[in-house]
């Protein structure tokens, strides 16, 4: 009887837990969650604390797979394709001593860009137009999609997006523009779609994965490759590449 008690009370105290959130976006706040916890604890200060404070809701919120926030709106991902999202816009540029020719070239083949984008691990081609992308995702995870090309001007630029069903919807664009000494301004713009919304782009940027940061290191390995053929890895050490053959290098981040 008491047993029974204690069951009725638990449930008065936490009622009507349905799940309103979707598989996906419940792993992205457990694991989020966890991180921000275990980060705001080992700082012992008062932003730790706030940091612990929001890491325990986002557990909550992935482990029971219950949002009030959600309950209040009238929002249910658990049985719908809903994302709560955020769109992120970078744009980075770059001056390479090359003409706009040779880097067109690189970029041209996606399969090269792991060599300089650390946070892809891998590009396939699928065809003239089509091609499988393979990304590091915060905190450990993995996202894929396929991409096509939707623009495409020689030796001016480049526009990709992502196809239906990717994990992070995007778009892409890549310029090369001729500069008066010789060299090209190369000029990125990528947007897209962060799954679990803001706060998870939050927590990117407090682990060090902020996008325009991502981006801005990118291209200056980018310049380097295409400059002195050497590149630096992610632990400081330069790999070296051979000129002459950098257009037929296999992807490797």
């Amino acid at each position: 009887m008491q047993n029974i008690q204690k069951r009725s009370s638990t449930k008065e105290f936490m009622p009507n837990l349905e799940a309103n959130v979707g598989n996906s976006e419940r792993v992205i706040s457990a694991v989020t969650g966890g991180a921000l916890i275990a980060y705001g604890l080992n700082r012992r200060d008062t932003f730790g604390v706030l940091l612990s404070l929001l890491g325990g809701g986002l557990a909550f919120r992935g482990t029971t797979g219950h949002c009030e926030v959600y309950k209040k709106l009238g929002i249910d991902s658990a049985n719908t394709n809903y994302w709560v999202s955020g769109k992120v816009d970078v744009q980075k540029s770059v001056t390479i001593n090359k003409s706009p020719a040779e880097l067109f070239s690189f970029w041209e083949n996606f399969e090269n860009l792991p060599q300089f984008m650390n946070h892809l691990e891998s590009v396939t081609i699928l065809d003239d137009k089509h091609s499988h992308w393979k990304a590091k995702a915060p905190l450990g995870y993995t996202v894929e999609w396929d991409a096509e090309i939707t623009n495409k001007i020689a030796d001016e630029k480049i526009e990709w997006r992502s196809t239906e069903n990717a994990d992070i919807p995007n778009i892409g664009k890549v310029e090369f523009t001729a500069t008066a000494n010789r060299g090209t301004e190369v000029k990125v713009h990528l947007s897209y779609i962060v799954p679990g919304g803001k706060l998870t782009a939050l927590a990117a940027k407090i682990f060090g994965e902020e996008p325009s940061q991502q981006v801005a290191e990118d291209l200056r390995r980018f310049k380097r490759l295409m400059e002195t053929g050497l590149i630096m890895k992610i632990d400081g050490q330069p790999s070296g590449r051979e000129k002459d053959s950098i257009k037929t290098m296999s992807a490797k981040a």
